[in-house]
């Protein structure tokens, strides 16, 4: 190294910021417990996909100390042993980002940006272009980042830059949970009401507002009367924004229980919202999800439900699709009630999944229900020397549902929950989730 180098290192890193040191960010990062780890599937397989669709060769997952940045995922890049999956913290444009206190830094061309065309690795990395998301710890600390890196500068479009940042939400999400469920597991006795305030943690805080429809959701675990370890169900939900006008709402349910279901319900739910940013069908995007399955090393396997609607003046347009999953029910205004979605193989386990869209429509005074099978398969809890009770199957909540024609979703979500529990009488055998999206009646006040 020329003596000009050596020099230009000594002033770069004098420039590092103040906040790459600070204790609390370092504790933060050494808690996360992935410093000096090798490869993980769940991490490997965000980093690539966000290598896919920025068409940006390589993408990484980093977590930076006070000396170097660690890949804990790396593609396009050809490091297996640890020793090769870092580099100095000065070498790295990552501090960048802990500069920023949490807001993303993107730079089209690297060379030539004032932040970036000093920087020691713009040559010798071949950085064209780079753009990064910060992973964030549970009280805001920067922890590292998730970015991708294009050896040309390039501009980077509205939907990469949006699945870059649901997928670092993701990574964010993912090392959340492993510390929430790590801190769980060294507890000698785990409560129920944590096992429910985990399982919140892998639902949306409450479901957003959509201008013109009802939306409902309600999420009860299985009973664990008796039981003093931690269960996390693997169901799950959520409703979110894709593009422009457009929604998607998706219900699935895990195959299991516990720390694993958990993670395949977290990286699922990422995995559609970003993919669901492409504007793809829900056959699409519910097949992209198997793919992605398949390469998982946990041999979990999951059903779903995944919806892709609007508003329109008329109330809703939509298409659906089912991977394995109970099919969706619709309540007209009259009462009638009938299932939609085209039957299809869970995920998981076969590729290809072979998935069929089936377009739906709701006028008003109409709604949608999405439930997993917890909704039609409660029963009473046999006691001893007592038959088996009749299950609240199918046609019950068909029934049940048809009863609800001048209520709104949320009222609807209730009266569904109470005909459940006065047929399983508090014991629930299954975690059960429910959601509905109504139109409401023109006529209702």
């Amino acid at each position: 190294m020329t003596g000009t180098r050596v020099r230009e290192r000594e002033r770069h890193r004098a420039d590092l910021p103040e906040d790459l040191w600070d204790r609390a960010r370092l504790a933060a990062v050494e808690a996360t417990g992935l410093l000096d780890t090798g490869p993980e599937r769940v991490f490997e397989d965000l980093a690539d996909l966000a290598a896919r669709v920025t068409l940006s060769g390589r993408a990484f997952v980093t977590l930076v100390d006070e000396r170097r940045s660690f890949w804990k995922a790396c593609v396009g890049v050809d490091a297996v042993a640890l020793a090769d999956r870092q580099n100095p913290v000065e070498d790295s444009f990552c501090y960048l980002l802990i500069g920023l206190g949490g807001a993303p830094l993107i730079v089209e061309d690297a060379p030539n940006d004032p932040r970036t065309r000093r920087h020691p690795s713009v040559g010798p990395m071949k950085i064209g272009a780079w753009a990064g998301f910060p992973l964030l710890g549970p009280d805001g600390e920067v922890l590292g980042s998730f970015c991708v890196i294009d050896d040309r500068p390039r501009a980077w479009s509205p939907t990469d830059l949006i699945t870059l940042e649901t997928l670092a939400r993701a990574v964010s999400a993912e090392i959340s949970l492993r510390q929430s469920l790590a801190a769980a597991q060294k507890a000698l006795t785990l409560s129920a009401d944590l096992a429910h305030s985990l399982q919140q943690g892998l639902l949306p805080p409450s479901p957003p507002r959509i201008p013109g429809i009802e939306v409902a959701a309600s999420y009860n675990p299985a009973s664990r009367a008796g039981r003093s370890d931690i269960e996390v169900g693997g169901d799950f939900y959520d409703l979110f924004r894709t593009r422009g006008t457009s929604w998607g709402v998706v219900l699935g349910d895990v195959c299991g229980k516990g720390v694993q279901a958990a993670q395949v319900s977290s990286m699922a739910r990422y995995t559609i919202r970003a993919l669901a940013t492409e504007n793809r069908a829900p056959a699409d995007v519910l097949d992209h999800l198997n793919t992605a399955m398949l390469t998982q090393d946990s041999p979990r396997f999951l059903t779903a439900v995944y919806a892709r609607f609007r508003p329109t003046p008329g109330g809703i347009a939509g298409t659906l699709a089912l991977a394995g999953h109970p099919p969706a029910l619709i309540r007209r205004a009259d009462g009638t009630v009938r299932p939609i979605g085209t039957p299809g193989m869970l995920l998981g386990v076969f590729a290809p999944s072979a998935l069929i869209d089936v377009r739906f429509r709701l006028t008003p005074g109409d709604l949608l229900l999405l439930y997993t099978d917890g909704a039609t398969e409660a029963r009473a809890r046999p006691g001893a020397g007592e038959k088996k009770h009749d299950v609240f199957d199918d046609s019950d909540l068909i029934r049940t549902l048809a009863d609800t024609t001048r209520m709104d979703a949320a009222d609807t979500i209730d009266h569904i929950n109470r005909a459940l529990a006065a047929r399983h009488g508090g014991w629930a055998s299954d975690d059960t989730a429910l959601l509905a999206l109504r139109v409401p009646d023109v006529h209702r006040p």
